[in-house]
């Protein structure tokens, strides 16, 4: 694969289009490949500026109008009930029509199942967790409730110590721990009896002794940090 094919392919799933298998494959790259993850990086950094400008807008009255001239029916169409009554009154024509519309209505439940599966796959939430311009690690939260930390760097972990991963719901309550592990590697966060990740939540990973932090706190070094953003 060329570099400007390893260029799009980050693109994509920094947008989030890749789907299955392609982007379960783009995550391993990330993990194993730094220059893919770079790739990475690179998109969702200058993407993000796009969600920081965006603003939401209204559509004028001018332009509703435009809309509706466009979808009216004709008045002289109602003039001309014949082909209505004949059809009507048509037995083949109404089982046909009731088949047709059987048929539209199995297209779009089946197009909607698909498309709230895809929804659920794609990540509402993402955070990059950072230190200084080296990427640690990225978090995505799903429409389904999972947030999975994928690791985009090796860490280095001492014997007898762990990598523990934090969040911060609240300033009230303070930082949460939600994942422990013995090295860098793809970890399910558990929030169970959090809420949802919301915009600019952070997250962080911490070197804390091997069974975790004694106290319920962060108490060794922060190594990666960073906030969550809505995904694109």
């Amino acid at each position: 694969m060329t570099a400007n094919d390893d260029r799009a392919l980050a693109g994509e799933y920094a947008l989030g289009l890749l789907e299955g298998e392609a982007r379960a494959e783009a995550e391993r790259r990330i993990v194993t490949d730094e220059a893919f993850a770079r790739e990475v990086r690179g998109w969702q950094m200058r993407l993000s500026e796009f969600d920081d400008v965006t603003q939401p807008g209204t559509a004028g009255e001018d332009l509703w109008r435009r809309i509706e001239a466009s979808i009216a029916v004709p008045a002289r169409a109602a003039a001309a009930p014949s082909l209505w009554a004949r059809f009507w009154n048509s037995i083949p024509a109404l089982r046909a029509g009731a088949a047709a519309a059987a048929f539209a209505a199995l297209v779009l439940a089946v197009g909607l199942g698909f498309a709230v599966q895809a929804a659920r796959q794609q990540p509402l939430m993402v955070a990059v967790l950072l230190d200084g311009d080296r990427a640690g690690a990225v978090v995505h939260a799903f429409a389904d409730g999972r947030t999975v930390l994928l690791p985009l760097a090796a860490i280095d972990v001492p014997p007898g110590r762990a990598l523990e991963v934090w969040t911060l719901p609240s300033r009230e309550r303070g930082p949460v721990s939600v994942g422990l592990m013995d090295r860098a590697r793809t970890l399910q966060l558990q929030l169970r009896d959090l809420p949802r990740p919301g915009p600019n939540q952070l997250f962080e990973i911490t070197l804390e002794p091997a069974g975790g932090s004694p106290t319920g706190r962060p108490t060794g070094p922060i190594l990666f940090k960073g906030n969550t953003a809505l995904a694109l």
